[in-house]
């Protein structure tokens, strides 16, 4: 696997399959490059002596990267919440091994406590940077009797693919654009709507981005073949996913370091 509530305009996540992508890698990096942006001084320091310096868009990719490695396989529950429409998280059914809340809820404590270990807190920052980003991607809160829209079979530009895929990495990917761009490029919140994002809880955050995945399932039919247009009534919802990814990305940082 790699990789709502409405503010002005709408946003959207998506439920993953254990060995799906989720954003991708230019998603998750320009998540990570926003949210950079945000981080209190006190917060930069703090992340800087944990990462030894690496910075938050190269370990982005980090829980992905490590699927390939079976140690780590307990992790891919982590990666995504599975829930009927009509349900909040809070009353759906819970997968017992864990979830993205479960997920990111432990890396929060083990980042807080301070009996950590440099080795503990590197390895669950690097695992929450990842997490906030998936909780962004509207098929990553999807249904579980698609695996999140893995089985929901499209074409992208006349190629076989699943629409999980198009809101991973085919959208980002076809725009062309280096995560460095889309940082630089993604029109900005004003200081109220950021206010308004970077409230409510992690709960909340899923909840809304199961609104979001209604929206990215009544978005295309089974067999179609989605192209520019799909792009042009879509892409502005996958960027401000990105934004608001990176804004509470840094919100969750500053709680914890600063």
């Amino acid at each position: 696997m790699k990789k709502v509530i409405v503010i002005i305009a709408v946003f959207f996540i998506i439920p993953l399959k254990a060995n799906n992508p989720n954003w991708g890698q230019t998603g998750h990096r320009t998540i990570g490059d926003i949210a950079t942006k945000y981080l209190k001084g006190k917060t930069k320091r703090n992340i800087n002596e944990i990462l030894d310096g690496q910075s938050l868009v190269i370990v982005s990719t980090y829980a992905d990267e490590i699927k390939s490695d079976r140690k780590y396989s307990k992790y891919s529950v982590w990666h995504y919440v599975n829930k009927p429409f009509e349900k909040t998280y809070q009353d759906a059914e819970k997968n017992p091994k864990g979830d993205l809340v479960t997920g990111i809820k432990e890396c929060v404590a083990i980042l807080k406590n301070k009996k950590s270990s440099k080795e503990a807190k590197a390895f669950h920052l690097k695992m929450l940077v990842h997490l906030i980003g998936d909780l962004h991607q509207p098929m990553h809160v999807g249904l579980r009797e698609d695996k999140g829209g893995n089985d929901f079979q499209v074409q992208w530009f006349g190629k076989g693919t699943n629409l999980h895929s198009v809101w991973d990495s085919k959208m980002l990917d076809s725009y062309n654009m280096s995560y460095s761009e889309l940082t630089t490029n993604i029109p900005e919140f004003s200081k109220e709507q950021i206010k308004f994002i970077q409230k409510g809880t992690f709960e909340d955050w899923v909840n809304e981005t199961g609104e979001l995945a209604k929206i990215t399932y009544g978005s295309a039919k089974s067999g179609e073949n989605l192209s520019y247009r799909y792009m042009y009534n879509h892409f502005k919802l996958a960027t401000e996913q990105l934004q608001k990814g990176g804004i509470r990305l840094a919100k969750v940082l500053n709680d914890i370091f600063a």
